[in-house]
C-alpha cells in the first residue's frame, strides 16, 4: 500500500509514560501514522528518569527527546511550545499520543491547509471517542481503523457537544504568530478552550473535517485530572482573562508571553 504523503507535517507529541496502557498507546498511534503516512513524528518525553524505552519500541524514525523534569505535574504547554520551535515542518499536528483519525480525514484536513482555506484544522467534527478496552484490544490485534468506525455505538463520547481536544493541525507559521502555547496552563485541562477562543478572537481561520476522532482508554493519573482546586481556579481564571480581550489586547498579551519565554 503506497503511503500517503505528508513530508510537510510533523505530528507534535508531548508525552510522560506514566502507565503501561499510555505506553501501549502511544505504540498503537506512532504505527497507525507511519503505517499510512509518509511523514515526520518528533516525541518529547519528560520524565525522572530516561529509561529509554520508546527508543527501544519504537520505529527509529521517529524523533525522541527526553528531557529530565522532576516535578509531578506535566507542564503540558511548555513542551508544545519547545516541540513547536523545534521543528521546522510548514505544518504541525500537535496530537495527544493516544488519540487517531481516519486517514482520509488527516487528507482532507493537510488539503485544507495547504490550499489556505484555513489556518488550524482539526481533523474531527462532534465526535470525539473514547475506545473501551474490549475494542482497544481487538483493533491492537487487527490495526484496521474500520473496526473503529463499526463500533462507534458502543464508544462514549468525550467533552460534548462541540469537543476542540485531542487534536489539531495548524500552519506553523500562523500558529506561532497566533501565541503558540498558553504557558500559563499549567497541568492538565482548560487549555483546549483558551487556545480556540483565542483563534477566533484574532480572526484566524479554523475548519473541522467529517469524522470521529478516536481516544484509546488509559488509567488516568495526576497528569489526566485536575490536581488541585486551586490550579482549576488559575485554569478558569486565565480562560475568562483571555476570553474578554479585544484583538488587539491579545496581540499585546502574547508579546508578553514571549518576554517571559526568551
Amino acid at each position: 500500500m503506497k503511503k500517503i504523503d505528508l513530508s510537510d507535517v510533523s505530528f507534535l507529541m508531548p508525552v510522560r509514560i506514566d502507565s503501561i496502557d499510555r505506553l501501549e498507546n502511544i505504540m498503537l498511534v506512532v504505527d497507525f501514522l507511519l503505517s499510512h503516512f509518509d511523514t515526520n513524528i518528533q516525541i518529547l518525553e519528560a520524565s525522572e528518569i530516561n529509561n529509554g524505552i520508546l527508543k527501544k519500541t519504537l520505529p527509529t524514525g521517529v524523533q525522541i527527546e527526553y528531557v529530565e523534569d522532576f516535578d509531578k505535574v506535566f507542564h503540558r504547554t511548555y513542551y508544545i511550545n519547545c516541540l513547536i520551535h523545534n521543528t521546522s515542518s510548514r505544518f504541525c499536528a500537535v496530537w495527544d499520543a493516544d488519540v487517531i483519525a481516519d486517514c482520509t480525514q488527516l487528507q482532507e484536513s493537510l488539503q485544507i491547509l495547504r490550499d489556505g482555506t484555513a489556518d488550524f484544522v482539526y481533523p474531527y467534527t462532534e465526535l470525539f471517542l473514547n475506545v473501551p478496552e474490549i475494542i482497544k484490544e481487538h483493533f491492537f490485534e487487527t490495526r484496521d481503523v474500520n473496526i473503529l468506525l463499526n463500533n462507534v455505538g458502543k464508544m462514549e463520547q468525550m467533552y460534548p457537544p462541540a469537543p476542540i481536544g485531542g487534536a489539531f493541525i495548524a500552519n506553523r507559521e500562523k500558529y506561532i504568530e497566533s501565541g503558540s502555547e498558553n504557558e500559563n496552563f499549567y497541568g492538565w485541562g482548560v487549555e483546549d478552550g483558551e487556545r480556540y477562543n483565542r483563534w477566533k478572537a484574532l480572526e484566524y481561520k479554523v475548519s473541522r473535517v467529517e469524522g470521529p476522532l478516536f481516544h484509546f482508554t488509559h488509567s488516568r493519573s495526576i497528569n489526566s485530572l485536575f490536581h488541585d482546586n486551586k490550579q482549576r481556579e488559575i485554569k478558569f481564571g486565565e480562560l475568562y482573562h483571555t476570553g474578554l480581550m479585544s484583538k488587539e489586547e491579545l496581540k499585546q498579551e502574547i508579546k508578553k508571553w514571549r518576554g517571559s519565554q526568551s
